[in-house]
């Protein structure tokens, strides 16, 4: 357990104050950044993940009520142990981030058996582990608590990781069966899709993948890890009930539109959109 964390840049203090959470995936991007956002809202916070070094190093980071928990979602027996030892260290389980995921870049005809059973393994078998443990060694005789699943946008395809479209798109589904199973004891399940967010884990894909990512999203940018976690937190607090069965999507309008804007070609010589001349 590290030191004091920061405030919140956009939330109350306490927001989350009482709450115990667990983010899987939180030794790095994305859920590093969630975790250290929850800690600012007042939570206290486990990260889950395989490599021990970089959960330690991510903790120190973190900073406040946090520490780390070595596990590998794909297991079941290793998700059920992962709760029990946040419901040993802190006596509960409030909030559970499925963040962990991954997937690799290729053409969909070039993804092998081993390939597709791997990203599914990951991202749709170790969600459900966790959700299941976290339910029912938690939050179903707690009577009430939170899940957030971690996706992906665009929804509208994706050319180089088909699999993983097609995994997310399962968890998406998911999220909407298990919000209404488990809405009776009082939990929620929702999803956020982010599209291409600035972390650690783009540098893996070809220069020429990572320099267009920015093109195709009409913000013309790519998400902030702080951007994210704020939405994250939003769904943690109480008005996060009201998004039960939900998908979040916060891609800067990438689900929208299939290309940069404006489209090459479409400018004139000083870099402008024409204009219609109205009568």
């Amino acid at each position: 357990m590290s030191g004091s964390a920061e405030e919140s840049e956009v939330f109350a203090p306490g927001l989350l104050s009482g709450q115990v959470a667990l983010v899987t995936g939180g030794g790095t991007g994305l859920g590093k950044a969630t975790a250290m956002e929850l800690v600012r809202c007042g939570a206290t916070v486990a990260i889950a993940g395989r490599r021990v070094e970089v959960l330690r190093q991510a903790v120190e980071q973190i900073g406040g009520h946090s520490s780390w928990i070595v596990g590998d979602i794909r297991e079941q027996h290793d998700a059920s142990r992962m709760v029990e030892a946040v419901l040993q260290r802190h006596g509960r389980l409030d909030l559970l981030v499925n963040n962990a995921g991954g997937q690799y870049f290729t053409p969909a005809e070039a993804i092998t058996a081993k390939g597709w059973r791997a990203v599914w393994r990951l991202n749709v078998d170790g969600m459900l582990n966790m959700a299941e443990a976290a339910f029912e060694q938690a939050m179903r005789p707690a009577g009430n608590g939170t899940i957030i699943n971690v996706t992906l946008s665009p929804h509208h395809g994706m050319p180089g990781m088909a699999h993983s479209g097609s995994a997310r798109a399962t968890v998406e589904a998911l999220t909407r069966e298990l919000a209404l199973r488990f809405s009776d004891a009082g939990v929620t399940v929702t999803a956020v899709a982010p599209g291409p967010f600035d972390t650690e884990a783009m540098e893996k894909y070809p220069q020429t993948v990572r320099a267009g990512m920015a093109r195709i999203v009409p913000l013309q940018r790519m998400g902030s890890v702080a951007e994210h976690a704020w939405l994250v937190a939003l769904l943690a607090s109480p008005l996060g009930h009201v998004f039960n069965g939900s998908t979040v999507t916060m891609d800067g309008a990438r689900d929208n539109w299939a290309g940069p804007w404006p489209p090459p070609g479409l400018t004139d010589e000083a870099g402008e959109v024409p204009t219609e001349e109205r009568r």
